[in-house]
């Protein structure tokens, strides 16, 4: 008889980590927790029973180093490892590894995981077993002629694919066979010309592609099972955004078939634990689906499963880890309502989802009927750049599909993470899309929205807002505000001669100004504040003109930003800094940080005469160096140094243009 692990070990961090300890803790087993130097203090280090210090904050000498976690598991006694995803998860040298070392792979063996995590033999394995693949020439080096032949059998639209390199370089989509003959001539060209290899093959188009995914389960007895599917096509850079479970797309006899076809696949390798089928299915066809990899792995996106099913992943992999056997047939899966599940990133997607980062002044997420929280974040904490800009996930479990999806919008609009840039405003728009309502769905929706779309402009009320709190706090000389703003930090009365804003007692008709920075553009907001109550909730209750705004403000002093959480959503404005080193009647065009980061180059020296586009500062957030350009030609003041630390929006570095060098410091224009 089977007996349950008393002690695992997760190797993991974040919000899976957590998601683990908490059914370890509820079947009573002892938790084990790794950590590198930037998780010391992190949520999941202190909610496990023991932690063990993997290294340096760097991946590659921390959570991928499998001896260190090996030799994690035989210091605390665990008998299992629990991988989560990522990392080490797929890692099949890791799974050896465990076995060697008498310790239980809570996953498949290294043998599937071979199998699977190659493209090429994975399709013959389940090619073996009936499971359908995409329609295509299979043989090696075919004249055009002969795949002009077999191109009726594939069926129109077909891919025309090189069979060397990639990149889509010579990839063409032929929808009519009058064509064929003409994009075969140009893809044997550019493959030639770019791989060195003319060598074609072909396969038939998936007109607006679905990705299709269906969770299976196995134990070592030889039974198989699938808990439905999940839609996960809502997605950017082949990297899901939101998924849902079951799919709007299939009906009952396709959820049948792919389910089986699922089931078939994890056979094929003998598989054992949970693992993931992907499928690609074509919205104009949707009773087809064709193959394209297996996960062997828990998914990211395994609790809209759970939801729906009311079945604890984590559990079996577990009792089936333990060599128990599975407690569900087929039969015993039903599916009830309908599930979403919201990623929550550290990016900004007004910026080309440009990585972020920060510290968290706070972490909100609503609580009540249906909803689901898995985060890893909590206050305080803060996001660096060495691992995934994932930090939550917001999950939702309705009667049905369009409940469901107003339920996870109004659990998005009480979310915040303010001192972070993320997603969460974008996700509400992308909800909200027609297509998305209607779940007329494709892997390309999101590639295809415009600048208005990602774009999360603070309007006029959210600008005095701000501008209010930064008024109001500005008496508060000396004071370091971090977090939340509350009445302490409020000055009723602040003098005019306390407060950093421009101001002239010579005006009766006089409205100070503030000077803020926000989605890249500096703006200068005239506010008039007739009453200001923050209530002991930490609510605030600001009156500008006449005119009531409520919302929460955040500070963070070492930045010099202010965050702004209310009706709008959540906005984050900076307190540009001055350059003094420009002259009295020179503007310039400013360079701003795109993201928090720090400054790994400076390309120029002050003074230094620069044209458009020149390279002029490096800064690097989540592992990405970008490099920021002059936006005009002209003479550069640079404002940092290489190793500072920069917020953002913060001004890196002022070029005055050439047109506005003969700018004299009176303020007039010289005469030539």
């Amino acid at each position: 008889m089977s007996r349950m692990f008393r002690t695992v070990l997760i190797a993991n961090r974040g919000e899976i980590a957590l998601r683990v300890i908490r059914t370890c803790r509820r079947l009573g087993i002892r938790t084990v927790a790794v950590y590198s130097d930037a998780d010391v203090h992190a949520a999941h280090v202190r909610a496990a029973d023991t932690a063990v210090r993997l290294g340096p904050a760097a991946a590659s000498e921390s959570y991928l180093r499998i001896d260190k976690v090996i030799a994690a598991a035989q210091a605390t006694g665990a008998q299992a490892i629990h991988p989560g995803y990522g990392f080490l998860s797929e890692n099949a040298d890791f799974a050896s590894a465990c076995e060697a070392a008498g310790i239980v792979f809570l996953g498949p063996d290294s043998h599937a995981i071979r199998i699977m995590g190659d493209k090429i033999t994975a399709k013959h394995a389940v090619s073996a077993r009936g499971v359908p693949l995409v329609p295509g020439t299979k043989d090696a080096a075919m004249t055009n002629e002969q795949l002009i032949a077999a191109a009726g059998g594939i069926g129109f639209p077909v891919l025309i694919k090189p069979s060397a390199g990639g990149g889509g370089k010579g990839m063409h989509a032929v929808h009519d066979a009058v064509d064929l003959p003409a994009a075969l001539e140009a893809a044997r060209r550019e493959a030639a010309s770019s791989f060195g290899d003319d060598t074609l093959f072909l396969e038939r188009l998936v007109a607006t592609p679905r990705h299709i995914e269906v969770q299976v389960l196995a134990d070592t007895h030889g039974n198989v099972i699938h808990l439905g599917e999940r839609e996960c096509s809502l997605q950017r850079r082949h990297q899901k955004v939101i998924e849902e479970a079951p799919s709007a797309l299939l009906d009952p006899a396709t959820r049948a078939r792919i389910g089986q076809a699922a089931c078939e696949t994890a056979k094929s390798v003998g598989y054992r634990g949970a693992g993931t089928v992907e499928f690609i299915v074509g919205a104009d066809r949707p009773d087809e689906f064709f193959f394209m990899e297996m996960n062997t792995r828990l998914q990211v996106e395994h609790p809209v499963t759970e939801e729906v099913t009311g079945v604890d992943l984590v559990e079996l992999q577990l009792r089936i880890g333990a060599g128990e056997e599975l407690p569900l047939a087929q039969d015993d899966i039903t599916l009830t309502g309908h599930a979403i599940e919201a990623r929550i990133y550290a990016e900004d997607p007004a910026r080309g989802f440009l990585p972020t980062g920060g510290r968290a002044l706070d972490v909100v997420f609503p609580a009540g009927e249906g909803i689901r929280v898995d985060a890893g974040l909590a206050a305080g904490q803060t996001i660096a750049s060495d691992y995934d800009p994932m930090i939550a996930k917001l999950i939702v479990h309705a009667p049905d599909r369009a409940t469901a999806i107003a339920r996870l919008d109004a659990a998005l609009a009480a979310s915040a993470v303010p001192g972070i840039v993320t997603n969460i405003d974008f996700l509400r728009t992308l909800l909200g899309l027609d297509a998305v309502v209607s779940g007329d769905l494709d892997t390309s929706l999101i590639d295809t929205m415009g600048a208005d779309q990602l774009a999360h402009v603070a309007g006029e009320a959210e600008r005095q807002f701000a501008a209010a709190a930064v008024r109001a706090t500005a008496g508060k000389a000396g004071t370091e505000l971090t977090g939340a703003v509350t009445s302490e930090d409020v000055a009723p009365t602040a003098s005019a001669w306390a407060r950093s804003t421009a101001w002239r007692t010579s005006r009766p008709d006089f409205r100070p100004t503030v000077r803020l920075a926000s989605g890249g553009e500096h703006f200068d907001v005239e506010a008039t504040v007739d009453d200001i109550h923050v209530d002991e909730a930490g609510l605030w209750h600001v009156s500008i003109d006449g005119v009531g705004h409520t919302g929460r403000v955040f500070s963070d002093s070492g930045s010099r930003s202010i965050w702004i959480s209310g009706a709008g959503g959540i906005h984050v404005f900076t307190r540009p800094v001055a350059d003094t080193a420009l002259h009295p009647g020179e503007g310039g065009s400013q360079v701003l940080a795109p993201m928090p980061g720090s400054v790994v180059r400076v390309l120029v020296d002050s003074g230094t005469h620069v044209g458009q586009g020149d390279p002029i500062v490096i800064v690097e957030a989540m592992k990405m160096e970008h490099v920021l350009t002059a936006p005009a030609a002209g003479s550069v003041t640079v404002a940092v140094a290489e190793g500072a630390q920069v917020a953002l929006d913060e001004v890196l570095a002022t070029v005055v243009e050439d047109d506005e060098a003969a700018v004299t410091s009176s303020g007039e224009r010289a005469t030539p």
